[in-house]
C-alpha cells in the first residue's frame, strides 16, 4: 500500500528510509512547537489559555500541510509557522491593540482574519498555477544560489543563534558571538557569568554531535543524523547532571500528557474578530496581507527549491516536478493555521536534514506530521531534545548544501553577484524570501546596464519591482 501510495521504488527509498528522515525532520524542528506559542504570546505573558490554543494549532496546522504534502504532492517536506512571519505576526497584533484598544487576545483573534485571507489567496494562486509560474520566472542563476545560501543560514542558525545561553549576567548568549567570539576563555567566561558552564557543554555537544554525524555518514549509515543527534542528546543530558547539577527530565515529572482542547476551543478555534479586523483600516490591512504574502511566497518557493537540489529532484532546466501540488500544502496549512489559531504555515528548511537523511517521497513528511499530532500528548518529551543536539544536524546539513555552489557559473557576473549577495544576505536577514528578492534585483540591474536587457523576463522584472518597493516603501 505505501509503495503504492508513494511509489518508494521508484524515487529508489524504503519505507524504513523514509521513516528515519521524517524522524530526523521532526527531530531539527521540533523546538517550533513551544517556541510559536512563546512568540506569539509574549512567552505565556499573556495567559496561559491562548498559548495553549497556540500550542495546539502548531500541532494542527503543522501536521495538515504535512499531509497534504505528502498525498497530493508526494515530496519529503516539512511544514510549520514560519520563523520570522511569527515573529511579525505577533508585531502585527501588538499594532492591532493599540491602534483599536482591543485586548491582546481580541487583537490576535482579528490578526487571524489577515491569516485566514493570505491563505485563502495562496489556495487561489497556486490551482490557477500563479505561483508556479513565479518560481519558473526566477532567472537559473539565482535558483542555483539557493540551495548554497539556505545552507549558511542553516549554519548559521546552528552554530551562530541556535544554542542561547541565559545566565545571571542575562542572555541569550550565544557560540559564535560569545563564546568563540570572545578573545579569551576567560572573558567569556567574565561576559556568561553562571551560563558560562552550560555554554561550554553547549559548544562540546554541538561538535561532537557534528563528528559524528560525519563520520557515521563516511560509513555509508543512512541514519546518521539522527543517531548523531542522539548521541549529542545523551551527551548533553548527562552533561546536566555531572556538571550542571539539573535533572534534564524533571519537567516530565509534573508534565501534562493530556491535550489542551478546551483552551483551544474558548481562545484560537474558528475565533476570527471581524470587527476588530475591519477596525484596522483597509490601506493598513492591504499593506499587512500584501507582506505577508510576499514574504511567505518567496520563503517557500526558496526551501522548495533549494532542499530539492540538493535531494536532485529538480530536472535540467532547475524545475521540480510537482510544484504546484507543494505549493499548494502550505496554502491549505495556512488556511488551517487561521482557523486554529496561529501565523502563517510555511515550508521549513530544516526539511534539508530529511532530505539529508534520505527522504524522498511524501511518506518523510506524513512521519514528520504524525509526530507533529502525537506531540499534543507527548509535548514535553520532544522539549528535552537540547538545542545543541538540534545545532549540529544543522550546521552538518548546511556543509552539504553549499555544495550547490559547484554548479554556479562564476565566471558570469550576472550569476555570481546575485548568488554572492544572496550568500551573505540569507544568514544575516534571517529571510530566504528576502535574500531572493536581493537576489532578482542585482541580477535585473547588471543585466539591463550590460546591454543585456531582453535576458530578463517580464515577470522577473515585475518581481524585481515588487522587492524594491517592498523594501524601500513598505514598512
Amino acid at each position: 500500500m505505501l509503495e503504492k501510495l508513494f511509489k518508494l521504488k521508484d524515487n529508489k527509498t524504503t519505507v524504513r528510509t523514509e521513516i528515519i528522515a521524517g524522524l530526523t525532520t521532526f527531530m531539527t524542528m521540533a523546538y517550533i512547537i513551544a517556541l510559536n506559542p512563546n512568540l506569539l504570546t509574549n512567552f505565556g505573558a499573556e495567559g496561559t489559555d491562548l498559548w495553549n490554543g497556540v500550542f495546539m494549532a502548531t500541532c494542527i496546522a503543522s501536521a495538515v500541510g504535512m499531509f497534504v504534502m505528502a498525498f497530493v504532492a508526494n515530496k519529503p517536506f516539512a511544514m510549520a509557522p514560519g520563523m520570522g512571519l511569527n515573529s511579525f505576526f505577533a508585531v502585527v497584533v501588538a499594532n492591532i491593540a493599540v491602534m483599536t484598544n482591543l485586548t491582546y487576545l481580541e487583537s490576535f483573534q482579528a490578526a487571524l482574519c489577515i491569516i485566514l485571507v493570505e491563505g485563502i489567496v495562496f489556495v487561489v494562486l497556486s490551482v490557477l498555477n500563479v505561483r508556479e509560474q513565479i518560481v519558473d520566472a526566477i532567472p537559473l542563476g539565482v535558483r542555483l544560489g539557493i540551495a548554497p545560501a539556505i545552507g549558511m543560514m542553516l549554519m548559521n542558525i546552528g552554530i551562530g543563534s541556535n544554542a542561547g545561553v541565559y545566565s545571571d549576567k542575562g542572555g541569550p548568549f550565544y557560540v559564535m558571538r560569545d563564546f568563540f567570539g570572545s578573545l579569551t576563555a576567560g572573558l567569556a567566561k567574565d561576559t556568561m557569568g553562571s551560563g558560562y558552564a552550560q555554554m561550554v557543554l553547549s559548544v562540546v555537544t554541538m561538535f561532537v554531535g557534528l563528528f559524528v554525524i560525519v563520520i557515521l555518514a563516511q560509513k555509508g549509515i543512512k541514519a546518521a543524523v539522527i543517531l548523531g543527534m542522539l548521541v549529542a542528546s545523551v551527551i548533553y543530558w548527562i552533561g546536566q547532571f555531572l556538571f550542571l547539577h539539573t535533572n534534564p527530565f524533571a519537567s516530565l515529572t509534573t508534565a501534562s500528557f493530556l491535550p489542551p482542547v478546551k483552551d483551544m476551543a474558548n481562545t484560537t478555534l474558528f475565533k476570527f474578530n471581524f470587527s476588530g479586523f475591519a477596525q484596522i483600516g483597509g490601506f493598513t490591512i492591504v499593506t499587512l496581507i500584501v507582506t505577508f504574502c510576499i514574504i511567505d511566497m518567496f520563503d517557500t518557493i526558496g526551501t522548495l527549491v533549494g532542499t530539492a537540489s540538493r535531494a536532485g529532484m529538480l530536472d535540467k532546466n532547475g524545475k521540480m516536478p510537482q510544484m504546484k501540488e507543494a505549493l499548494l500544502a502550505d496554502a491549505v496549512g495556512t488556511v488551517v493555521g487561521s482557523a486554529t489559531g496561529t501565523s502563517t504555515v510555511t515550508t521549513f528548511v530544516e526539511s534539508a536534514s530529511g532530505v539529508e537523511a534520505g527522504g524522498r517521497t511524501g511518506l518523510t513528511a506524513l512521519t514528520t506530521g504524525i509526530v507533529f499530532l502525537a506531540c499534543m500528548f507527548i509535548a514535553p518529551i520532544a522539549a528535552i531534545i537540547p538545542a545543541a543536539a538540534t545545532s549540529s544536524a544543522l550546521i552538518y546539513v548546511g556543509v552539504l548544501m553549499l555544495t550547490g555552489l559547484k554548479n554556479v557559473h562564476f565566471d558570469d557576473m550576472s550569476e555570481t553577484v546575485p548568488v554572492a549577495l544572496m550568500l551573505i544576505s540569507m544568514p544575516v536577514s534571517g529571510s530566504i524570501g528576502h535574500a531572493i528578492g536581493i537576489g532578482l534585483i542585482a541580477y535585473t540591474i547588471i543585466k539591463v546596464f550590460t546591454g543585456k536587457a531582453k535576458d530578463v523576463s517580464v515577470l522577473t522584472y515585475v518581481l524585481s519591482l515588487i522587492f524594491l518597493l517592498k523594501f524601500f516603501l513598505v514598512a
